[in-house]
């Protein structure tokens, strides 16, 4: 069996997570905060836990560290290995806890890219006793809202203003951004994950 290429070149930890988990195509947004600590928009286009190629703005360094927030994810760090045309690939620094969570992470955003779903449909839903919260705009406006139902993925909120797809909002304390618009309101996508726990006690 031929070995897999590694994006960092020849180093043995590397090969063995390219041979472990498969590179996943993704359309993830985020920020991303070079060593002179200028930060700007970016893309993730493929991702796997040992590396991700990264769309971005600005001409990076081989070598340069890179901080990255990115929806869905979370926090991650790394640097620059190869320039490729509008951006470059990244090596990902990360313990092996993380690298596992990041790894399921990214089969979730597999699936929902195939299955062009919004939320995960895996994650159970609930509605709140106290539906009743706010959604906060990025420009500091604040929408009474009803929550229909959330689950660690998103929620679905009824609210009387029309929101463009791909909005950012902040529901209670939750980041996210709206990914549907229906007849009474929006659904939105949480930027990571939560734990279903930590949502039944902010939410109810």
């Amino acid at each position: 069996m031929r070995a897999a290429t590694s994006l960092v070149r020849r180093d043995p930890a590397a090969a063995t997570d390219r041979r472990r988990h498969q590179r996943v195509k993704v359309n993830v947004l985020g920020r991303c905060m070079l060593e002179d600590r200028r930060e700007f928009a970016c893309q993730v286009v493929n991702m796997s836990p040992g590396g991700a190629a990264v769309m971005i703005p600005a001409v990076a360094r081989l070598g340069e560290r890179v901080i990255a927030y990115l929806d869905h994810i979370g926090r991650v760090e790394g640097r620059v290995v190869r320039l490729i045309d509008g951006g470059f690939a990244m090596s990902l620094s990360m313990s092996e806890r993380k690298r596992d969570k990041l790894a399921n992470q990214l089969t979730w955003l597999a699936n929902r890219h195939i299955l062009n779903l919004p939320e995960d449909r895996r994650h159970d839903r609930f509605s709140p006793r106290n539906p009743f919260s706010k959604l906060v705009l990025s420009d500091g406006t604040e929408l009474k809202c009803r929550i229909i139902d959330v689950s660690p993925s998103g929620a679905a909120v009824h609210i009387d203003r029309r929101l463009e797809i791909g909005t950012p909002v902040i529901l209670g304390v939750m980041r996210g951004r709206v990914v549907r618009c229906f007849d009474e309101g929006v659904a939105i996508e949480f930027s990571v994950v939560h734990e279903i726990d930590t949502l039944r006690n902010f939410f109810t």
